[in-house]
């Protein structure tokens, strides 16, 4: 399967979680930034609230697409033991690039929050969405952290995946979506025809108009 792009790509995902629409207890946490415009018409079609959860990939010297493990929003980290004792990658490296990405979380909660706090999550129904999975890194990170909020229920919703990693998260999450999951799996981008990078602007335009909507009743027509 391949996407026109993320907004189509949400659509489709909506369809899936149609049977949520309208629920007052569910909260919709996109990871940006791509995973904002997935979000987004999810959070649309579901008449749900739509807020961001940032977690930020900690990158293999020397090859920043490998994910040696992740940060979460919550400032918990998730690292691949195995692979990091491979690589050989020492712990003066893996403390800078956490400290670094704990910054630029910080950095990008100001920038899409402001001084509006995070949406309360306890008791509440929350779907988290990303635009693909690939390694699987930075979703277990958010996904560990979340668990540690008294939620009533965490749905992972994601377009694309390898099936050997969707394997693994449905083991963490209540429920599960993915709409494809292909063989053999190179790239997340290999699977839209537009894949474009969302700009911090769009994030936030995103969440506002999302929120907006709920607010004035016109989310989901």
């Amino acid at each position: 399967m391949q996407f026109r792009d993320r907004h189509q790509a949400g659509m489709a995902l909506a369809k899936e979680l149609a049977f949520l629409r309208g629920k007052p207890d569910v909260i919709v946490l996109a990871i940006p930034r791509g995973g904002v415009v997935v979000g987004y018409e999810v959070a649309k079609a579901l008449e749900a609230p739509l807020d961001v959860y940032i977690t930020r990939k900690i990158g293999a010297p020397y090859n920043t697409e490998l994910a040696l493990g992740a940060v979460a929003s919550d400032g918990s980290v998730f690292l691949d033991q195995e692979l990091i004792q491979r690589l050989g990658v020492s712990a003066d490296y893996l403390e800078k690039e956490t400290e670094r990405q704990r910054q630029e979380i910080a950095r990008r909660l100001q920038r899409y929050h402001g001084d509006r706090p995070p949406i309360d999550l306890a008791g509440k129904r929350v779907i988290l969405v990303d635009d693909g999975v690939a390694t699987g890194a930075t979703t277990l990170a958010s996904i560990h952290a979340l668990r540690k909020q008294p939620l009533a229920e965490l749905i992972l919703a994601i377009p694309v995946s390898p099936p050997d990693v969707v394997a693994n998260l449905r083991k963490e999450v209540d429920r599960c979506v993915c709409l494809s999951t292909p063989e053999p799996f190179w790239a997340v981008g290999a699977f839209y025809l537009v894949f474009d990078q969302t700009s911090d602007e769009e994030v936030v335009h995103l969440l506002q108009a999302a929120n907006q909507e709920v607010k004035t009743g016109t989310a989901g027509r």
